[in-house]
């Protein structure tokens, strides 16, 4: 309109100063749009008028001024105007169509000012692009960069004639996509290089392609990071249509050599990059790099030339193109993109069926190699198929994905595996640190190997054995150092380990290999679970002693690297590793690699080292010390007497596989060195005390590693009764050494841990001096007792003002002795009548005595060390550093020592008598009071002296002090809950704590007598069991405590004890039915732990190990063994059965009646299985008279909504009742009377038990009656309406009358009538054949394992109860129950009538199925059709009146009814499917889209358009743009102020429901299958994506964009009908 109105103005000869001075504005304001719009008309306008200087009227001077003018136009107009839109960012619609309009006059005026301007307008704008990320404001008189690219964008088409002005342009734009934002990016590449690119040709064009295609491979091979891959793939994309176009290659000219120079696809950096995309954690960035991909081949086939067009290096080409195969090739690359764009889904189900076409493509790959012996199909193009399922959100897709790689063949060709040797180490060993692949596979049991496991193994040997040999070693050590560069949790990491101990020996592993090994074991797997940390280890040493090359190690290196493996892990002595280890030495012995000992520059250094050799060697070196410096030293490093002892302890067993080795002979030549240091240790008083102390650590190692408990075989007894025998000689020297030491000469700080060492020493040669009776008693009625006199009398003498550094290590000494002699008191190595006892007696009086004459409280406990303090001047040495900072811990254990010996005091003296507080009852408030501030005081991890001692106290105080005893409870429970997350001393606190909280005598406990302790001590059990949701384990400890404490396995039960089990019986209920839900990865690492127990000795560290049971089944194990141990004559254990029945049936019945949903395997579920698991456990041992009274609850809950696990249990129970108290007959036989319509499919429960009628009858009375009885019974339910229920009851019936038949056939017991009825249902139930599905379910029924194989009376076993069942019934795995666990139980009681294993095989041998009944009624057939939607065609209701209408245009005939329009553009080029464009057009055309843009016109004749569109293309503008002009299409709206917008899940998406819609919108829509285009991403001004909340990934394209549509109508045209104008959305046509 404005064009036409100038035009007629300037044919009229106007004042063109007029005209300027009234469309100009002033610099500093905002104009309308319409006034920028009608200045550019203007200008425009005079473009021919001063272009044409012959025919215009206009003089020169004239001329000059307009130029003038309008070159002002640009500098004091268009650019202020740019400044200010830049400085008001934010603002949306305003300044997206004021830019444009302004960029529009830009365009308009450069082309008329003079030739410079152009270049000086470009320099100008050009600073604004550097823009850095902080900056979110240009400064003053800078444009914003999308602002400063549209203006750019104007200008290039004029500077095009300017080369370094547009090599300038590019070089900044590139600059620019390097540097600036992400959001920013797409718009330069966009606006500017594709501007630069269309404004160019021929031989510039490539000139300006090589340039921008360089720069690009040139910044992703120096950076090949995410982000650089990303914006490489977004610019190369853009410009595919130029960079891909297709051209010929001539021969001979220059041309083609440019020409072949620009091309894309032979440079390896361009497939790099392509590659890295298509791996890429972005999807559009994938999507952008298939895209290059498949235009590459797509050109190649086009072109029909060879790419490259001349041989080269193999390596160095990743895509090849010959004509003659160019069929094979375009099938490869369809079934690659294929497999790509799948991948791109998250559902496994929609991914597998397409993993068959990589097994096509890796045999294509293979046989072309084969064939031609080029290799067209690179192996990286699979590689980067696995990594992409490698990185996929689903899980499962990413275990295909291992899975499939564990088992591709190709990889035992040397090529391919040294192909793939990199990604090995690299992507797959990263996917491989996923826990969650290791989980057991449908069909796997508890306890076997993972089937990822298992193949690991397989793949592990496979590709080792096919690379080429000399990449092996490398391979194997880039693998253990993959294992420490990130950390690798414990499951991944031992079948790692175990695939690793496969490989077949080869010397693969130096000093590098071992180095690596190291940090694996000191660092990777430190925190690991201490089982799976044990058998890791285990393995990684046996692939060690595999795979080392023991010329390139020494035996030093081997011996430093075994210190690794802890004894109470992993290489304990006696253990198959053990052994394995001492064979690999003799075998090798002689080949390894000899030391170059310090000092050695001659050739003896290369004479072959034996291990008994260098084991003496290091004896010498170990026991070599300087002479004594004269000041305290710290205790040496204990590590060292580790290496020496193990290497001692590894020689003599290896040079003992010859029988009868002299052990003796060969021990004592070792120790020589050893045993002469400890011969004169206490009397030579120039031994240095370093020499002393490392000797007495070597000798307490030795004993330590070598009396594992695990060593039970003869030879190794007599290693150890070697070793005591010629240690035992010089026992009397070390003695003396020690004692005196532990005398008065320990008085500096370091001293504290010596101390340490001399008494574990101690504790070792008591236990020595226990084979000699006359030592044993000397060391008694001598030694220990002077020990604790001169320890009394330390800890007795005043503190003094000052605390020295000397009189505190003399008292933390003192205690740590005492605790020491009280310890081996009490674990009876000494004797209780010895002068030993009769000196502790002194010390339970001093601990007992008032702190003075007056005080009624007990001083001498929790008597505390005072951090040492220095005498200015004194030299007091280690005050500072290191020593002093370990002070707090010295302190507590000096606490903790106290308690020590106070736990034993209170337990085998008691109280003193002697004591001044005025009662007994007194002395214990005190003590307990004491024991309680010490449990505040104390490290949590050292507490369990004062547990030990609170359990003998608590129970003497409890009817004196109970408010006291709850808070020692309390405290206690406190700690040890602190402690959970520390196992190491979690577990001892916890049984510690257990014992004293739950003693015999606190579990006696009633509500009359110590309410509030009952009341903690039920709230504490409550949270043991929370507590054992999370950890496994903790209710066991708990609940094997109460079992045996009530009924004890060692002697005759206490019935007063006894009877506490009624005030805990809950306890018992909860145990019944216990089994925690584990989460997914607490499931596995159980199912590990039990796949290494299971592997018994041939892992060691189920031999090294002590572990406690904690199996989350041991509670139910441990409480069903309680239950078999009753005796139903006696009254208590009567009575405690049927309080345990009664609270167990109504668990069951809260279940029913509760509204919570029940699903098979749920919690509910698994509860009431577990339920009548027990009943039926229990059930031979009730009385009648008691089972008479349940028997109502036991038929209510058969008549319960069940799952057919818990139904067999409950017919099972129901038959047993009536096989053993035949007179509940007829009770049985009024549950078929009840109202049917409640009964439903449970009445298929009853018909179940008469299908065991058989073992049910012998029992009865009248059996003619009742069978007649049971025919009556089951013929009604034969012609009953649900198919389920007739199924039952012809079985039912079937079964009964095979009893019943023979006296039919007699005519006795009144049968004969119903004979020719019974047979009637009979053969048509067996002539169901001829009825499909019927006919199987037949058969299914009548072979199901509970109405087939099983037999309610000979199959009762706890077998058959808890593990047959429960897999036949498809129960979960964790809940079935083996017979072993109850085996190994020494509190099982097993009978004739209960036996522990199924005596027949017949169930055992079955496979897992099942029959379920089904509640489903029939489908109201006149109701289907009441959902659907009647489709109305609106035009056909009035069609006549209408007809004249059809001759106008859409916004015509829309304007004559009154329908307003948006400004909203929807472009659907893309869409190929007339039933999407159709569903499209009527939606568009209902919210009033301005236009709908089609890739043919031709879609609106199709019928299945029509029948979508019900005429909706008549009342909406369609423009017809083809796929291929689409991008020219959309820069043309850019310029005209739209807002491209695309439904797509990028990075920087917004959300719809956040998303502000500007007016003018152009909505693009892609394609059904690929989407958007990726050459098209990145015109898009923003990408909208929907919330989505369910698994399926995407929406169909006309339900998106429907979606957008209505959203942009819902903020635009219903807001704009509340000013005032028309309803802009009509309801008056709806779908009904």
């Amino acid at each position: 309109m404005y064009s036409v109105l100038i035009n007629a103005v300037l044919s009229s000869s106007p004042d063109y100063d007029l005209l300027f001075e009234s469309l100009t504005w002033p610099s500093d304001s905002w104009p309308a749009t319409e006034r920028v719009e009608a200045l550019t008309a203007f200008i425009e306008g005079l473009g021919p008028i001063l272009a044409d200087s012959h025919t215009t009227p206009l003089s020169a001077a004239k001329i000059r001024s307009i130029v003038d003018k309008i070159d002002s136009v640009v500098w004091t107009q268009c650019l202020p105007l740019l400044s200010r839109i830049s400085a008001e960012a934010g603002k949306g619609t305003r300044c997206r169509e004021s830019t444009a309009a302004a960029c529009r006059l830009v365009s308009v005026c450069v082309p008329l000012c003079d030739e410079s301007v152009p270049g000086r307008v470009a320099l100008s704008v050009l600073p604004s692009l550097q823009q850095s990320e902080e900056e979110e404001v240009p400064g003053p008189g800078r444009l914003s960069v999308e602002v400063a690219s549209e203006v750019l964008a104007a200008l290039v088409p004029s500077l095009a004639a300017d080369e370094r002005l547009t090599l300038i342009t590019l070089s900044c734009a590139l600059s620019c996509i390097k540097t600036l934002p992400d959001a920013l990016v797409s718009k330069i590449i966009v606006r500017l290089l594709l501007t630069v690119l269309n404004c160019c040709s021929g031989a510039r064009l490539t000139s300006v392609l090589r340039l921008v295609l360089e720069d690009m491979c040139s910044w992703h091979s120096a950076d090949r990071t995410h982000v650089v891959a990303e914006r490489t793939l977004l610019c190369l994309t853009a410009l595919s249509d130029h960079l891909l176009k297709p051209r010929s290659l001539p021969s001979s000219s220059s041309s083609s050599c440019s020409s072949c120079e620009l091309d894309p696809r032979l440079s390896v950096r361009f497939w790099r990059m392509v590659q890295d995309g298509l791996t890429h954690r972005d999807g559009v960035s994938r999507k952008r790099a298939l895209y290059l991909l498949k235009m590459c081949v797509a050109l190649s086939e086009e072109e029909g030339l060879h790419c490259p067009p001349s041989p080269s290096e193999e390596d160095a080409i990743l895509f090849k193109w010959a004509p003659d195969r160019s069929k094979l090739l375009r099938e490869f690359w369809e079934d690659y993109a294929l497999v790509m764009e799948t991948l791109e889904e998250n559902q496994i189900h929609v991914v597998r069926p397409v993993l068959n076409r990589i097994d096509t493509l890796i045999q294509t790959t293979v046989n072309d190699t084969q064939a031609s012996g080029q290799v067209f199909f690179h192996p990286s193009w699979l590689l980067c198929v696995y990594q992409r399922m490698f990185h996929s959100e689903n899980k499962s897709l990413m275990r295909e994905g291992v899975c499939h790689l564990l088992e591709l063949q190709v990889l035992q060709q040397p090529a391919f595996a040294l192909a793939f040797s990199q990604f090995i180490v690299g992507p797959f060993m990263d996917v491989l640190s996923e826990t969650s692949l290791f989980h057991k596979s449908v069909g796997q049991s508890v306890g076997d190997c993972p089937e990822l496991g298992a193949k690991l193994q397989v793949f592990m040997t496979t590709f080792f054995t096919s690379l080429p040999s000399e990449h092996r070693g490398r391979m194997l050590l880039q693998m253990i150092q993959q294992l420490c560069s990130k950390h690798w949790c414990a499951v991944p990491l031992l079948f790692l380990s175990q695939a690793l101990s496969t490989l077949p020996p080869a010397p693969l592993l130096g000093m590098e290999g071992l180095t690596a090994l190291r940090e694996v074991l000191c660092s990777t797997m430190i925190t690991h679970q201490v089982l799976l940390r044990g058998a890791a280890q285990c393995f990684l040493l046996n692939s060690v002693l595999c795979l080392t090359e023991v010329s390139a190690v020494t035996l030093d290196d081997v011996f430093s690297f075994l210190v690794h493996f802890p004894a109470d892990e992993s290489l304990s002595r006696g253990t198959q590793i053990w052994n394995r280890l001492c064979a690999w030495l003799l075998d090798n012995e002689g080949s390894f690699k000899p030391r170059i000992m310090d000092g050695d520059s001659t050739g003896a250094a290369a004479k072959k080292e034996t291990v008994r050799g260098y084991v003496q060697s290091e004896m010498h070196t170990y026991l070599r010390v300087p002479a004594s410096a004269g000041h305290s030293e710290r205790l040496p490093d204990s590590r060292e007497a580790d290496k020496l002892a193990r290497a001692i302890l590894l020689c003599v067993d290896m040079e003992r596989n010859p029988p009868g080795a002299k052990i003796g002979t060969a021990l004592e030549s070792l120790l020589s060195p050893l045993l002469d240091t400890l011969s004169r240790v206490s009397t030579n008083i120039y031994l240095p005390l370093r020499k002393s102390d490392k000797s007495l650590q070597l000798v307490l190692r030795l004993f330590q590693l070598g009396g594992t408990p695990s060593c039970g075989e003869e030879r190794v007894d007599n290693l150890m009764v070697a070793m005591e025998r010629l240690v035992f000689k010089h026992i009397d020297p070390i003695q003396e050494f020690i004692s005196r030491r532990l005398l008065g000469e320990l008085q500096e700080l370091f001293d504290v841990e010596r101390a340490e060492l001399y008494l574990c020493v101690l504790r070792q040669m008591v236990v020595l001096y226990g084979s000699t009776p006359q030592h044993h008693s000397q060391i008694q009625q001598t030694y220990f007792p002077k020990l604790i006199a001169y320890s009394l009398k330390l800890l007795q003498e005043p503190n003094q003002q000052i605390h020295s550094v000397v009189n505190q290590v003399v008292r933390a000494v003192a205690m740590a002795s005492l605790a020491t002699v009280c310890g081996l008191v009490e674990q009876e190595v000494l004797d209780m009548q010895s002068e030993t006892i009769s000196a502790l007696t002194s010390l339970n009086d001093y601990f007992y005595n008032p702190a003075s004459s007056s005080c009624q409280s007990l001083g001498n406990l929790n008597k505390r060390l005072q951090k040492p303090q220095t005498v200015d001047g004194s030299s007091d040495a280690g005050v500072q550093g290191r020593p002093l900072q370990d002070w707090g811990r010295v302190a507590a254990t000096y606490m903790r020592d106290q308690w020590i010996c106070l736990s034993f005091l209170v337990k085998a003296f008691g109280i003193p008598e002697s004591v001044e507080i005025s009662s007994n009852a007194e002395t214990l408030k005190a003590a307990l009071s004491c024991a309680v501030e010490a449990l505040a005081l104390l490290p949590s991890d050292l507490v369990l002296p004062v547990l030990t001692f609170m359990e003998t106290v608590l129970p003497q105080l409890l009817l004196y002090e109970e408010a006291m005893c709850v808070e020692a409870v309390t405290l206690s429970w406190e700690l040890v809950q602190g402690l959970s997350t520390n196992a190491h001393d979690f577990w001892p606190a916890l049984k510690g704590f257990i014992s004293m909280a739950f003693h015999p005598k606190l579990l006696e406990l009633t509500d009359t007598c110590a309410p509030t302790l009952l009341a903690s001590l039920k709230q504490i059990a409550t949270e043991l069991m929370e507590l054992s949701q999370s950890k496994s384990g903790v209710f066991g400890v708990l609940l094997e405590h109460c079992c045996q404490t009530w009924l004890p396995t060692d002697r005759g039960s206490d019935q007063t004890v006894f009877s506490s089990v009624f005030s805990h019986i809950n306890i018992l209920t909860e145990a019944c039915v216990y089994g925690p839900v584990f989460r997914r990865d607490q499931r596995l690492i159980q199912d590990v732990q039990t796949y290494v127990e299971r592997l018994g000795e041939a892992c060691a560290a189920n031999v090294a190990v002590t572990i406690d049971n904690r199996d989350d089944q041991l509670p139910r194990t441990c409480v069903l063994a309680f239950l078999s141990r009753l005796d139903s004559s006696n009254l208590q254990h009567e009575r405690l059965m049927e309080e345990l029945v009664m609270d167990l049936l109504k668990k069951d019945n809260d279940i029913s009646k509760s509204k919570v949903r029940y699903y098979s395997n749920s919690l509910q579920h698994r509860v009431k299985n577990r339920v009548w698991q027990t009943l039926l456990l229990m059930l031979p041992k009730l009385r009648a008279e008691f089972v008479a009274t349940v028997l109502n609850c036991v038929f209510e809950a058969g008549f319960c909504s069940n799952q057919a696990s818990v139904k067999y249990l409950i017919e099972w129970t129901m038959t047993l009742i009536l096989v053993r108290y035949p007179h509940h007959i007829d009770s049985f036989w009024a549950c078929f009377n009840r109202d049917h319509d409640k009964t439903k499919t449970s009445i298929c429960t009853f018909l179940s038990v008469l299908v065991h009628f058989n073992v049910i009858i012998p029992n009865l009375k009248d059996k003619d009656v009742h069978l007649r009885k049971a025919l009556d019974v089951i013929l009604q339910w034969c012609f009953n309406h649900n198919f389920s229920v007739r199924l039952y009851a012809l079985l039912a019936l079937k079964r009964v009358w095979s009893l019943a038949g023979v006296q039919a056939e007699e005519g006795a017991g009144g049968l004969g009538g119903l004979s020719a009825v019974i047979k009637s249902c009979l053969n048509q139930a067996e002539a169901m054949q001829n009825t499909g599905n019927a006919n199987k379910n037949w058969a299914r029924i009548q072979e199901h394992f509970f109405f087939g194989a099983f037999h309610p009376i000979r199959d009762y076993s706890v077998e058959t109860i808890f593990y047959t069942f429960p897999s036949l019934s498809e129960m979960a795995d964790d809940e079935w129950i083996p017979p072993w666990k109850f085996g190994k139980l020494l509190c099982f009681s097993e009978s004739a009538s209960f036996p522990l294993r199924n005596p027949a095989a017949d169930l055992s041998r079955l496979q897992p199925g099942d029959w379920i009944q089904q509640d489903k009624g029939e489908q109201n057939k006149e109701e289907r059709w009441a959902e659907v939607q009647k489709k109305i065609t609106p035009w056909r209701l009035g069609i006549q009146e209408q007809e004249p209408e059809l001759q106008l245009v859409p916004q015509q005939r829309a304007a004559r009814l009154g329908k307003l329009h948006g400004a909203l553009l929807v472009v659907a080029s893309l869409i190929d499917k007339p039933t999407n464009l159709g569903g499209l057009c009527r939606t568009c055309e209902i919210f009033g889209a301005s236009a709908l843009v089609l890739d043919s016109l031709r879609h609106v004749s199709d019928k299945h358009f029509q029948s979508l569109s019900v005429s909706s293309e008549l009342w909406l503008p369609l423009l017809e743009v083809k796929p291929m002009e689409l991008s020219d299409f959309l820069q043309v709206k850019k310029s005209e102020g739209y807002c491209i917008v695309g439904v797509e899940q990028t990075a920087n998406s917004r959300s719809l429901q956040d998303y502000q819609f500007p007016e003018k919108t152009l909505l693009l829509l892609g394609n059904e299958r690929e989407g958007i285009p990726a050459n098209l991403l990145q015109m898009f001004d923003v990408c909208v994506e929907i919330p989505q909340q369910g698994v399926t990934r995407s929406l169909n394209v006309h339900v998106s964009a429907a979606l957008l549509i209505w959203e942009y109508t819902r903020q635009h045209l219903t807001s704009g009908s509340a000013e005032g104008r028309k309803p802009a959305v009509q309801h008056n046509r709806c779908d009904i």
